[in-house]
């Protein structure tokens, strides 16, 4: 009557994975009344609440991989391709493990996600996580978000909420800008925000849409090109290359007075690279901020972004 209930403990081997050491339960009940599989989430695993992910809304977050293979296990242990069955499945660390993933923004609450395509873990790939800051798009196009703001990370999910950016719209991209614009031009989205630090866009401005500090690195050198065509001097050139931070640049350019310019321009570049490289499928705009939020540079679709949603760019 209550079924069988088997545990296995996640073991990730070098792969940096947040459920390394966690018990998974997997309940399995027998049942006449089911029509084939039902699938229910225990502790720890979360719940689909907004549309737009590969699930309807009310199902647990296992996704259709793990549900193909324990559909296929159930059948060989059956004997039957249609034994009716009530599968539930417990990750009890989930509940505070969910905290450290993108299920909260995605809309799914109470745990985290049972993923996977085989069962057996390899270590992550790039693409794959990739593909995993993919469903933010989905949730926000399916909650009527036409305009995404990219945001690197939390420090820029920050900013964005406070110029009044609803948080539906906030789409976490971490280095991978060019493609998540890809991907967000794939959807029919209306345009895109790109908004970051000094330290993102300049390399963005400069055609560098891996933003990885080992992918490629030129800040200091684009900051000394775009100051230099505004007319900084070649000492102070010289001091931006050789500053250590794009922080300490800029301050060089501010003190020569040509900072609200070279932002502007920066700012401006990265939407010309942007749409270009998107081959005109869609409308970006940027925001370059400081990493106390202050607003450093705008360029005119971000201006015009804003006033049709309402948001406050003041710079």
């Amino acid at each position: 009557e209550d079924g069988i209930c088997a545990e296995v403990v996640k073991f990730s081997g070098d792969d940096p994975d947040i459920t390394n050491g966690v018990s998974v339960y997997t309940t399995i009940r027998l049942r006449d009344d089911a029509d084939g599989i039902v699938f229910r989430a225990g502790e720890g695993v979360g719940t689909v609440t907004k549309p737009g992910m590969s699930l309807p809304v009310g199902e647990p977050s296992i996704n259709q991989g793990p549900r193909e293979l324990i559909r296929r296990v159930v059948a060989e242990m059956t004997g039957r391709e249609d034994t009716g069955a009530e599968v539930t499945i417990a990750i009890p660390a989930g509940t505070e493990l969910a905290k450290r993933t993108l299920n909260p923004v995605l809309g799914i609450e109470g745990g985290i996600s049972v993923i996977g395509t085989t069962g057996v873990l390899r270590p992550m790939s790039e693409e794959a996580f990739k593909d995993s800051l993919v469903p933010q798009i989905d949730v926000a196009r399916a909650a009527g978000e036409e305009v995404l703001v990219f945001v690197p990370g939390k420090i820029g999910q920050r900013i964005a909420l406070s110029l009044g950016i609803s948080q539906k719209a906030i789409i976490e991209t971490s280095n991978f800008i060019g493609f998540m614009l890809e991907r967000a031009a794939e959807r029919g989205t209306k345009g895109v925000l790109i908004l970051g630090h000094t330290g993102k866009l300049v390399k963005i401005a400069a055609g560098i849409f891996h933003t990885h500090n080992r992918m490629a690195d030129a800040r200091l050198e684009t900051l000394a090109a775009y100051a230099a065509a505004e007319g900084l001097s070649q000492t102070d050139v010289r001091a931006v290359l050789a500053s250590n931070t794009t922080e300490d640049a800029l301050a060089v350019i501010a003190s020569a007075g040509l900072a609200e310019r070279v932002c502007a321009v920066i700012a401006a570049r990265v939407r010309i690279r942007a749409e270009r490289y998107l081959f005109g499928k869609m409308k970006v705009g940027a925001v370059m901020v400081n990493f106390v939020g202050e607003i450093l540079g705008v360029d005119e679709q971000a201006r015009a972004f804003a006033d049709a949603c309402g948001w406050r760019l003041n710079a």
